[in-house]
């Protein structure tokens, strides 16, 4: 059955060695799920990978294979609302959560279920975005689970829009407490053009996940909805306030792209100088996909995520 779950598409092949399926999340949500194993008969543990809004398993199969390829298993799976995983409305093109802590029990159940019974210890935690930002948020629990996490561009303040950010905030908090919080806000962005693009300067891979999303249409969403938009700004704030950060233990690397217009390395720099357990690594000229970015950017990250997860060699 797995490759009917999984799927590749041309320049980007499905990395070997895998066994993938579904797992139930918090209520009862149907979420697709993979693990890869490196060939190494002896891993380094397993890296937990965490996604960001409106990405698939399929878009970071070469992130996997660079990862399998250093020694590490990697166990993935699609959030809720997104990928091959069950959608939350009716409209299955709008980017929906009820609230950002269904986000943070899939990733705990995903850990019960699947990344505890069969995969290889110590366990690691490499996020994107939205990803990172559900990390950020689960930090002062995860002490006893991840030995080390790398967050990569993480999602913790809203730019890049065509109002004011705090002016968006009020509109997505109001729809929502008036029982409106399905309606969609901002334009649909899946069909971007290269040039001008906030998300990477390569060329070849903003093409092959452009592929990947006219071919897989299915795995992918449009615009967040006002309950998304209000419940993630509001998780955002919470995380970066001195109060939380103090009391996360797991040593953190940053990833930060200077030029990421999504969320501002200035922002990114502010949050590395309150949180005590972590380390920033600017990323000068690079966008908002780090790990999809130019070889000479990417390479930077992958580099400092093995040196990060590797202290000992």
């Amino acid at each position: 059955m797995d490759d009917v779950i999984l799927h590749a598409t041309p320049g980007n092949p499905l990395p070997e060695n895998y066994t993938a399926g579904y797992f139930t999340g918090h209520r009862n949500k149907k979420l697709r799920y993979a693990v890869f194993r490196c060939e190494q008969s002896v891993a380094k543990g397993t890296i937990v990978l965490l996604h960001g809004r409106n990405e698939c398993i399929e878009k970071y199969y070469e992130t996997i294979i660079n990862l399998t390829t250093m020694g590490f298993w990697v166990a993935t799976f699609d959030m809720r609302g997104q990928g091959g995983s069950d959608r939350l409305i009716k409209n299955p093109d709008a980017g929906h959560v009820h609230r950002f802590r269904d986000y943070e029990q899939d990733v705990s159940l995903f850990m019960e279920q699947i990344v505890l019974p069969d995969t290889r210890l110590p366990f690691y935690m490499v996020a994107h975005s939205t990803g990172a930002l559900i990390a950020l948020s689960m930090a002062p629990n995860l002490s006893n689970r991840i030995e080390r996490m790398a967050l990569c561009s993480p999602f913790i303040q809203l730019s890049g829009q065509s109002m004011p950010s705090p002016a968006v905030f009020t509109i997505a908090a109001t729809l929502s407490l008036i029982g409106l919080g399905r309606m969609r806000l901002g334009k649909d962005q899946r069909e971007r053009n290269f040039i001008g693009n906030p998300l990477t300067s390569d060329e070849l891979r903003f093409a092959r996940n452009l592929t990947l999303m006219q071919k897989m249409p299915e795995l992918f969403i449009g615009s967040p909805t006002a309950r998304w938009v209000y419940e993630t700004t509001k998780a955002a704030s919470r995380v970066t306030k001195q109060e939380h950060l103090t009391h996360i233990h797991v040593p953190t690397l940053l990833l930060a792209p200077v030029l990421d217009p999504i969320t501002p390395y200035g922002a990114q720099e502010e949050l590395s100088r309150n949180f005590r357990a972590a380390q920033l690594i600017p990323v000068t000229g690079a966008r908002h996909e780090l790990l999809h970015e130019r070889d000479i950017f990417r390479s930077q990250a992958l580099a400092a995520i093995e040196a990060f997860f590797s202290p000992e060699e």
